[in-house]
């Protein structure tokens, strides 16, 4: 005998406007105004403890004062050069336990600064400007680099390799280039197409030459590269994801998270995804 339908379940799939909606930016950003707001919040603090719980040390500080200055680009450059994704960056690193659990507005308050929304504030500025680019590369060297994965690893060491001047080749498995940014980050993380506009970004420097579709699969692979470029730089990732380890988890249709979620970032129709069948 059929359960009797619950009215607390709606047949069908949800409309395109409301999966737009459930995917969009999970914090909106800040206009102007409301960055200005912010930023005149921060304490400027001497030893600032934001500074030591960011993994890449960016100048907490000095890039919220230049916001407060007006000098949203000044900020962006400050960002920028201690981590070229810093875009990403703000939108899914987990600030509320690094940076801001630390300011001294929320021991104090309990409202700490909101350094993420700032950093992407100032980055996004930047890329959206008349003149994105800031930094500029080195005369050519005679130096060459496989760099393999282009992740998040993979793209910083590209880029600070190109403004050296070195010629870099660029190799990944995926179609595009971003890793996790592109296939493994939740959607409502970094949203739309940012992932592929910070690449760009990237490689706007030159010198940097992407190889997608390629995976690195054995020993002599990895020797022939040895051999033909000056350095190999490894950035392939974090592998599989952890196994459940229970009955029918090696079925066809089941899938890991990360797995499930490049589906979802890598579709077009988000009504086409077998979610409940």
């Amino acid at each position: 005998m059929r359960e009797p339908r619950r009215a607390d379940i709606r047949p069908g799939r949800l409309s395109p406007q409301t999966y737009a909606a459930h995917f969009a930016d999970r914090v909106a950003p800040l206009t102007e105004a409301q960055a200005l707001l912010e930023a005149n919040r921060c304490l400027y603090c001497f030893d600032a403890p934001c500074m030591h719980a960011c993994p890449t040390h960016i100048d907490v500080p000095s890039f919220i004062r230049r916001i407060a200055e007006g000098n949203a680009r000044g900020a962006a450059e400050s960002i920028l050069e201690s981590n070229p994704l810093g875009g990403s960056c703000a939108r899914d690193c987990p600030t509320e336990v690094l940076c801001e659990q630390v300011c001294v507005r929320n021991t104090q308050q309990g409202q700490p600064v909101a350094i993420g929304r700032l950093q992407r504030f100032a980055v996004d500025a930047l890329m959206a400007s008349a003149q994105p680019r800031i930094f500029t590369r080195a005369p050519a060297s005679d130096r060459r680099v496989a760099v393999i994965g282009a992740g998040p690893a993979g793209l910083a060491c590209a880029h600070a390799l190109a403004r050296e001047g070195h010629a870099v080749a660029l190799f990944d498995a995926k179609p595009k280039a971003g890793g996790l940014n592109e296939y493994g980050v939740a959607a409502y993380k970094v949203a739309g197409s940012f992932a592929q506009r910070e690449v760009e970004w990237l490689l706007a420097i030159g010198g940097i030459t992407l190889r997608s579709g390629w995976r690195l699969s054995s020993a002599a692979q990895f020797e022939a590269l040895r051999r033909e470029y000056d350095a190999v730089f490894l950035g392939v990732g974090l592998g599989n994801t952890q196994q459940l380890g229970v009955p029918g988890e090696a079925l066809d249709g089941v899938v890991d998270a990360v797995e499930f979620i490049g589906t979802l970032r890598q579709a077009q129709d988000l009504g086409t995804l077998p979610v409940g069948r």
